[in-house]
């Protein structure tokens, strides 16, 4: 049985984790790449469409108090097979969100030296911290969340001061609004940047560890997402507004802040990234550890998963297992690839939980309490043509590789059939 150890101010940090780091320190060169100045634009669509997808969400979870999120939702609302794809889309996202920002670390270590960026300490560096955040998970929640309330605040301190020096040195001629994109590419750039914003669907994974859940998740969730909203449209702002070599730089923040704060400036700011990666990759740990241990409950992944830690409380199988697949991605895909497919399979799973609003209202008998939004049904039509909008700028190789995941996942899922039916 997992312990309930979190608490309200825990998982907005927690949320704070998983979602910062989760791209904005290499994104904003990749989208000006794509958009220009207009990316200022793609990312305020980006916020409204992930707000209004964060409203769903916070009516969905808060009417489930065990460890599973997107997962159980479906469970719930659509039945066994659609709940397994829905929960296998939500732990292959884990995967290459990881490996995307290990990547990204890696990368952001080259600010103190090249050697980094080498194939051999490449990989013994993606090898020692995927088993040193495992082990961290291994010994207890309580370790899990301390470590990731430091990691939390240390990530937003170097990254406020990099708004607050910035925001001086803008020069207002690199934010004139020109040479607009076509309509395809500024939807492409929208759907990279929900890589940056995702990773708050799998937080609430953890539910079974948190007190109150009906009323903290929900709390947690909108608190959050403000916050992140904030800090990442000043960071846009102050990356175009100062650094000239935006489009071509694989460390942008790092960059911009050497120009304005010089040598000392861009070593703070990657240390912050390497801070900030590192917490978020701990969220993940932490969230995709439990997703296995929920399929396995629920009688759909063998039942070993299930096995938890006498003394710390944790699910062993599931986290070791989850850190070994992991690692292979890792070592095997760079940041922009896995970052996009990331923001699909993410998208995807958006769409389902706004359809589990709709049923879940549909069923409803009136004797369950849960946040109840005024217009809750309103904002879950309006999310779902913003999901397929998303979708439509998917490219046919992105959409190849998650067929051929899901496909993968449909045959443990027939084979987890057929071993109980024999």
């Amino acid at each position: 049985m997992l312990k309930r150890s979190i608490g309200r101010w825990e998982m907005v940090l927690l949320f704070i984790n998983g979602v910062i780091g989760a791209g904005i320190f290499g994104l904003p060169s990749k989208v000006f790449q794509m958009a220009g100045v207009y990316s200022i634009l793609a990312l305020l669509l980006c916020m409204v469409a992930v707000f209004v997808i964060v409203l769903c969400f916070a009516e969905v979870s808060s009417r489930f108090h065990e460890t599973g999120g997107p997962y159980l939702y479906a469970l719930s609302s659509f039945g066994p097979l659609p709940a397994f794809l829905t929960g296998w889309l939500l732990l292959i996202t884990r995967f290459i969100t990881y490996a995307a920002l290990i990547n990204l670390l890696v990368t952001y270590l080259g600010v103190f030296s090249e050697w980094f960026t080498q194939p051999v300490p490449r990989v013994v560096c993606i090898t020692g911290l995927t088993l040193l955040l495992a082990g961290i998970n291994h010994l207890g929640i309580r370790n899990t969340t301390r470590t990731n309330n430091i990691l939390t605040i240390g990530k937003l301190l170097p990254l406020l001061l990099f708004i607050g020096a910035g925001l001086f040195f803008i020069d207002p001629e690199r934010l004139i609004w020109e040479n607009a994109p076509g309509f395809r590419d500024l939807s492409s750039t929208v759907l990279l940047l929900v890589f940056a914003f995702g990773g708050f669907e799998s937080v609430l994974v953890n539910a079974g560890e948190v007190k109150e859940p009906g009323r903290n998740l929900p709390f947690a969730l909108l608190v959050a997402t403000l916050c992140i909203a904030t800090i990442y449209i000043f960071i846009l702002v102050v990356s175009i507004g100062t650094l000239p070599d935006l489009a071509h730089s694989d460390k942008p923040l790092a960059a911009a802040a050497g120009l304005f704060m010089g040598k000392w400036g861009a070593l703070l700011i990657g240390a912050g990234a390497v801070v900030s990666i590192t917490g978020t990759l701990n969220a993940i740990m932490l969230v995709g550890s439990r997703l296995p241990y929920a399929f396995s409950v629920q009688g759909q992944f063998p039942a070993f998963f299930q096995k938890v830690h006498i003394k710390y409380a944790t699910p062993v199988w599931s986290l070791w297992i989850f850190a070994g697949v992991t690692l292979v991605v890792s070592l095997s895909q760079d940041f922009i690839a896995a970052a996009t497919i990331s923001a699909i399979t993410r998208v995807m799973i958006y769409g389902i939980i706004c359809i589990a609003l709709l049923r879940l209202r549909k069923k409803d008998t009136g004797a369950e309490t849960y946040l109840k939004l005024r217009y809750g049904k309103a904002l879950a039509w309006i999310a779902l043509p913003i999901v397929a909008w998303l979708l439509s700028s998917s490219k046919q190789q992105e959409i190849i590789s998650i067929a051929i995941a899901l496909g993968v996942g449909l045959g443990i899922y027939g084979l987890v059939i057929v071993k109980k039916k024999t």
